[in-house]
């Protein structure tokens, strides 16, 4: 009786493990800033598994946050894509531990206002100037932490530049609060999910956020709209190099190139800095290193 009910309990156990997927190639480990979710969790992401037989397993933050787990050890990855080239460089050399010796900025994508269509102030978007609007009583505007992620530290920087062009001393304190006003600061990767949720009304974002999620926009003059500046590239003792540089040969080739354009940032030709002599042999020519 014994000996049936362990054949049993052993077949079973044969039938589930054919029910389960075989193991899928090398995980490759991707920090990400957190305006890049839609594009990589549903574009990249699944494209380069089919690509390669890798696997991407992406995690999204504010890149000074996640420049911050990296350099203090909180974070192993293989892989860096930053909004800003100015935290690559904060973990350059000894004190960061030498966690980055090169970077490539490969697209960019400039800041605008994006709003809730069926907020009660959509119609006011399309027919008074944005900075009026963001001053009208009882909107509710979203926006990142300047501490943790570049996209809230433009924003500043918008505002700032908005007070000068229109000549409005005092804009940014009406509109924004203090830098960090808890009543508006929101984790890069949520703000947009808050905005089509109707928890706010309005907010600032990149071009390749709202294009991703159909969100409407308003335009901001190029002279005046800050712009995210994205960057790759692979960690020191990344615990999976070969995935990591099939990842990013991946992401700026063809294939990638194709779908972080319909994403809607706007492309670069892959432009180095740091060490060159730092970058994988296989990576070179397509980041113009020298051979």
């Amino acid at each position: 009786m014994l000996e049936r009910l362990v054949r049993s309990c052993w077949l079973a156990l044969l039938a589930l493990a054919a029910c389960q997927p075989a193991f899928a190639g090398t995980p490759v480990n991707v920090l990400y800033a957190g305006s890049l979710v839609d594009v990589m969790e549903h574009g990249i992401g699944p494209a380069f598994d089919t690509a390669s037989g890798d696997r991407f397993r992406g995690y999204a933050g504010g890149s000074k946050l996640l420049a911050n787990q990296i350099r203090s050890g909180l974070r192993a990855a293989d892989v860096f894509i930053s909004a800003v080239p100015s935290v690559n460089r904060r973990l350059m050399g000894p004190g960061a531990a030498e966690s980055v010796r090169w970077y490539a900025v490969f697209a960019q994508s400039p800041l605008v206002i994006g709003y809730d269509a069926s907020s009660r102030y959509a119609h006011s978007f399309a027919t008074m100037p944005w900075y009026r609007v963001l001053q009208q009583p009882g909107i509710r505007i979203g926006r990142t932490d300047p501490q943790l992620d570049p996209k809230g530290e433009l924003t500043l920087r918008l505002m700032q530049r908005a007070e000068q062009r229109y000549r409005l001393p005092g804009l940014a304190q009406r509109v924004l609060g203090d830098p960090e006003n808890p009543a508006q600061v929101l984790p890069e990767e949520v703000l947009v999910g808050r905005l089509q949720s109707g928890q706010v009304d309005a907010g600032f974002f990149y071009s390749t956020e709202t294009a991703a999620a159909h969100i409407p926009t308003v335009r901001l003059p190029v002279s005046l709209a800050p712009t995210a500046r994205y960057t790759v590239t692979i960690l020191q003792g990344a615990p999976h190099p070969a995935a990591a540089r099939a990842f990013v040969r991946f992401l700026l080739g063809p294939a990638g190139r194709k779908r972080l354009e319909r994403s809607g940032l706007q492309l670069r030709t892959p432009a180095l800095q740091g060490d060159p002599q730092a970058v994988p042999t296989e990576l070179r020519r397509l980041l113009g290193a020298p051979g």
